[in-house]
Formats: structure tokens, C-alpha cells, sequence
């Protein structure tokens, strides 16, 4: 009919009509890292070649995964985080945790022992076990794992300033057993550029930090290669309020430069690259957590392949622990925190983690109790044996949404490698504190955006109850008596040593120190010998510069 108005038949087109006349909830429909996210996604938003962006999983980019079954071979190792009080407190968790059916152990030290200093250090005063537990000499770490044979299990150890010396005590502990360190699996986190970038827990400047972390790294090449000489940690500066595409973009930079470290010590690059493994966060934005977690995989691996000249495949995979987020956990009705737990969990097996501590409801207003982390355990075991998601590999790939998102993802962090490079490195970035600054905006965007009601928090600010307040749930409280014990305990070992054994081998990491030979073989010797983690700390502090912190807006 002349004049009337053409309708469409289109169904995009008709769809789009429908949208732009439909009221819609007011709500702030972005990622958690605050980027818009468009209500439909097409083929027209997931541009992707399938060979060369996704492969299978076990081959190159390892987008889909690092290994050819993945799940269907064998399940994450559910490596609950645990560690308070005194070595033989902690020990007992531990049995606890694998009497449980937990396959791998992961140690939380207090603070003291973060910053190099020994439990009756002045500055230790109140916080001997408090956060994690007391580890100051040999003897506290054969204690640790009295019982627990360390040729048969893989522990991982959540440690950055001071790891080559904890590492050192966790060998001379495994030799004490009859165990070569050739015969130890676990970790070490080791990732002391993040400490400058988000954590705070060093012991000297960033360039005396990384050469022990390279003498590290050689000495485990020869003597103890089933050990991860690095796990570089994302979680942190996660935790610290960088967005998703910061937490990928840092981490990876973060471990670009180990890797350039290593090669400019001499090393081959495939002599070390394999032992790297990562450590990310699983926040709660389920989909771009997933995404973030096969960017890396395919960054890496092009990285190493392409720009470090890595040829054997292994240097190319991202192996990579992840925690659910600790910081998306509220005080406000914690049991609500079993909640968002599980759904972050689901988020790293989906993304393809090798694997997985999950947060217990209490931690944010205690360390956990025999209970809440017994809960945090089981769900790890119901995602495993329940709900089936494991048995197919990396169901999500193809997906519109997820293969734009992975992108985005990837696109931001070349954005901050070239930024990066541009502005000299890493260690540069970290001393002018551009990366320090960064992370800082992200924070205080997103924490505007909770007080504006804009991100919305159940229990914080929507949901609310009267009365929220502190929980009625039991708490787990640290014996003061602890501390008292560990001043005891360092008393009778300086006092039964060979003083003359362990001041010889403190001046040998001395010499060390000054003459270019490998540390780590010293830290060992110095262990044998009782020497205390201050001890051996003080003699870095005086050998070698002070970091000094830039001031960040």
C-alpha cells in the first residue's frame, strides 16, 4: 500500500526494536572490572580463528587447556591453604586436611615470618601466628611436617621476600628425612615483584631480590627439578583491586621478566620455564574469570614460543593454582560467603585450573575453623563429583560471549605489555610506581561504585537485615601462649647449636652476597645448621640495598 510504513522482517532488527522499547533494570550492566557489556553477543563479536586462537586442548595456544584430557584424566588438586599458631598446631591441620581427602598442601605463614623476622624479633611482638603460622628456623619446619613423608606429597608454600630461605629449611627438612631434593613436588611463590606492586612483604630492593630468585632457579634446575621455583601470583594484586584485565596484564608481565632474568643469568630458557607456574584469583564475575583464565594460556604461550624462543611445549603452558577471592568475602552474614565461594570456584574449573583452594565463610573475620573449612573442602568435592562439569573440556569455547570477552581480555593486556616496555620495564614501572598507581585507581573505582549502590553487595548494601552485625558463628582465636612457646623454643635452639657451625655459615652467604656465587646452595648449608630465618635475613639487609617505596595518588 503507497505511503504505508515498511515493517522489517528482520530478526535482528525486530529484536533490537524490542530492547530499545522494553524497560529494563536499573542496574549497572558492566563486567566487575567496570567494562560495558552489550546485551547480545553474535558471531559478529567473536572474531576467532579456531586453529590458531583455541587449538585442542595439550597443543598450542592451549586456550582449551594444558592438558589433552584435562579433567577426564585426573581432577584440580584441592589444595586447601592452611597454616596458624605453631608448627605443631598447624601439623595437625594438616592431617586433618588430608584425613579429609584434601591431595595437596599449601602453608600460611604469619607475619613475621613474610618479613624475614624471627618470632621473638621486637617487631613480631603480637603477631606470632596470628594470620598463619610461626616458621623461624629448621627446627619449626621439621615439626611442620612431622609425620607427613615429603617425598609423597606436593606442598605448596605462599612466600615472597624471604622464600629461597623457607624453601632452604623445606629441604634441609626433606634431606632430614632421607628424602633427595630431587624427590620434592610443590611450590614456592617467590613473586617478589608483586610484593613491591600489591603486597608489601620484602626484604631488600627489587634488583639483590631477583638475583636470589635467579640463584634460586638455577640451583633447582640441577637439584630439585619437580620443584616450581616460581609461582606468579595474580591473586594479589587481584586482591588489591585491579580489574580482571590488570590482574592477567601484571601477572604475566610480572612473569616475562623472570623469564628474561633467567636468560640474562645464562640460563637456557627451557631449563626453567617449565618449573613457572602461575596463581590467579577467581573473583565473582563467573564469565570474565573464565575468560581471563584462557587469555593467559594463550598469551603465555605465544609469548615464550614466539618471543623467548622456548621450543619445548612445557615452556609454554600456563600451570596455574587459583584461590576464590578472599576479598569478595563479607563480614555481613558470612554464610553467604559459602555461596559466592562455590560460584568462583566453578569459575576456575571451567576455566581449566590445575588447582584450587577454596575460601572457608569465616576468613574474613578470623582464621578458619575446623568446620568452615571442612564446608569450603566439601565444595570443592561436590563441583568434582556431583555436578559433572569435569567431564567435558573447556565447554564453554565457541560460546559468543566467552571468545569476545577472552579477547577483550587479551587486546587490554598488549595494550599495558607495550605500555609497560614503553615506559622501560617492570622494575622501573614498580620504582616510578606506575603500576602501584594503577591498581590504586581500579580500587577506589570500584569501591565509589559499592557505595553509590552501582555494584550491589547482598548483605552490604542490598538485602540487608536488621541487626547485621558481628556474626553469631564461633571464630577460631590464636593462644597468646604461642608466642611465649616460640620465644622458648629459639632460646633452646641458639642455646644447643653449633654456634660456630652457624656463624660460619652465615658468613659464607655473606661472602655470597658479595662475591656473585649462588645463594640458594648457601641457604641450604645455613639451614643444617640452625641458623634462624632473621638470622639469615639481617645478613641480606646488610649486604644488600633497602627498597624505598614511591609515594602513589
Amino acid at each position: 500500500m503507497s505511503g504505508a510504513a515498511e515493517t522489517t522482517t528482520d530478526p535482528r532488527a525486530l529484536w533490537e526494536e524490542a530492547l530499545n522499547s522494553a524497560k529494563l533494570r536499573d542496574v549497572d550492566f558492566t563486567t566487575l572490572s567496570g567494562e560495558e557489556l552489550k546485551a547480545l553477543y553474535t558471531s559478529e563479536d567473536a572474531s576467532f580463528d579456531e586453529e590458531r586462537d583455541l587449538g585442542m586442548p595439550g597443543q598450542f595456544p592451549f586456550t582449551r587447556g594444558v592438558h589433552p584430557t584435562m579433567y577426564r584424566g585426573r581432577l584440580w588438586t584441592m589444595r586447601q591453604f592452611a597454616g596458624f599458631g605453631s608448627a605443631a598446631q598447624t601439623n595437625e591441620r594438616f592431617k586433618f586436611l588430608l584425613a579429609h581427602g584434601q591431595t595437596g598442601l599449601s602453608v600460611a605463614f604469619d607475619f613475621p615470618t613474610l618479613m624475614g623476622r624471627d618470632s621473638d624479633d621486637e617487631l613480631s611482638l603480637g603477631e606470632v601466628g596470628q594470620v598463619g603460622v610461626a616458621i623461624s628456623s629448621l627446627a619449626d619446619m621439621e615439626t611442620l611436617f612431622d609425620g607427613i613423608p615429603l617425598g609423597e606429597v606436593s606442598t605448596s608454600m605462599t612466600i615472597n621476600g624471604p622464600a629461597p630461605i623457607l624453601l632452604a629449611f623445606y629441604i634441609a627438612a626433606a634431606e632430614n628425612q632421607g628424602v633427595a631434593p630431587e624427590a620434592i613436588r610443590g611450590t614456592v611463590q617467590n613473586d617478589i615483584l608483586k610484593e613491591y606492586q600489591a603486597q608489601h612483604a620484602w626484604l631488600v630492593a627489587p634488583e639483590p631480590a631477583l638475583r636470589m630468585i635467579t640463584d634460586m632457579m638455577s640451583y633447582c634446575a640441577d637439584r630439585a627439578p619437580q620443584w616450581n621455583t616460581i609461582s606468579i601470583s595474580g591473586y594479589h594484586i587481584r586482591e588489591a583491586g585491579s580489574t580482571a584485565a590488570q590482574e592477567l596484564a601484571f601477572t604475566l608481565a610480572n612473569g616475562m621478566e623472570y623469564v628474561r632474568r633467567g636468560v640474562a643469568a645464562g640460563m637456557d630458557v627451557d631449563s626453567f620455564a617449565p618449573r613457572l607456574s602461575f596463581f590467579f584469583d577467581s573473583h565473582l564475575d563467573f564469565f570474565e574469570e573464565i575468560c581471563k583464565f584462557r587469555a593467559a594460556r594463550r598469551i603465555w604461550a605465544r609469548k615464550l614460543r614466539d618471543e623467548f624462543g622456548a621450543k619445548d611445549p612445557k615452556s609454554w603452558m600456563v600451570r596455574f593454582h587459583t584461590q576464590t577471592a578472599g576479598v569478595s568475602l563479607t563480614a555481613q552474614q558470612p554464610e553467604n560467603n559459602i555461596v559466592r565461594t562455590a560460584y568462583e570456584a566453578l569459575a576456575a574449573v571451567l576455566g581449566g585450573t590445575q588447582s584450587l583452594h577454596t575460601n572457608s565463610m569465616d576468613e574474613t573475620l578470623s582464621l578458619p575453623t575446623e568446620k568452615a573449612v571442612k564446608i569450603a573442602l566439601r565444595t570443592q568435592q561436590i563441583l568434582a563429583e556431583e555436578t559433572e562439569v569435569a567431564n567435558v573440556i573447556d565447554p564453554l569455547a565457541g560460546s559468543y560471549f566467552v571468545e569476545a570477552q577472552t579477547n577483550r581480555l587479551e587486546a587490554e593486556a598488549e595494550a599495558y605489555f607495550q605500555e609497560i616496555e614503553e615506559r622501560g620495564g617492570v622494575v622501573p614501572c614498580i620504582e616510578s610506581g606506575f603500576i602501584q598507581s594503577e591498581i590504586h585507581r581500579s580500587a577506589v573505582k570500584y569501591q565509589r561504585a559499592v557505595e553509590r549502590g552501582d555494584k550491589r553487595v547482598v548483605g552490604v548494601n542490598c538485602y540487608t537485615e536488621e541487626g547485621d552485625g558481628p556474626p553469631e558463628i564461633d571464630l577460631h582465636r590464636i593462644d597468646p601462649a604461642v608466642e611465649r612457646e616460640q620465644h622458648r623454643r629459639l632460646g633452646e635452639l641458639r642455646s644447643t647449636r653449633d654456634e660456630k657451625g652457624a656463624g660460619e655459615a652465615l658468613e659464607a652467604i655473606r661472602a655470597a652476597c658479595r662475591d656473585g656465587s649462588n645463594l640458594q646452595a648457601r641457604f641450604v648449608a645455613a639451614a643444617h645448621a640452625y641458623c634462624t630465618l632473621g638470622e639469615i635475613a639481617q645478613v641480606l639487609r646488610e649486604e644488600f640495598d633497602q627498597y624505598k617505596e614511591p609515594k602513589i595518588l
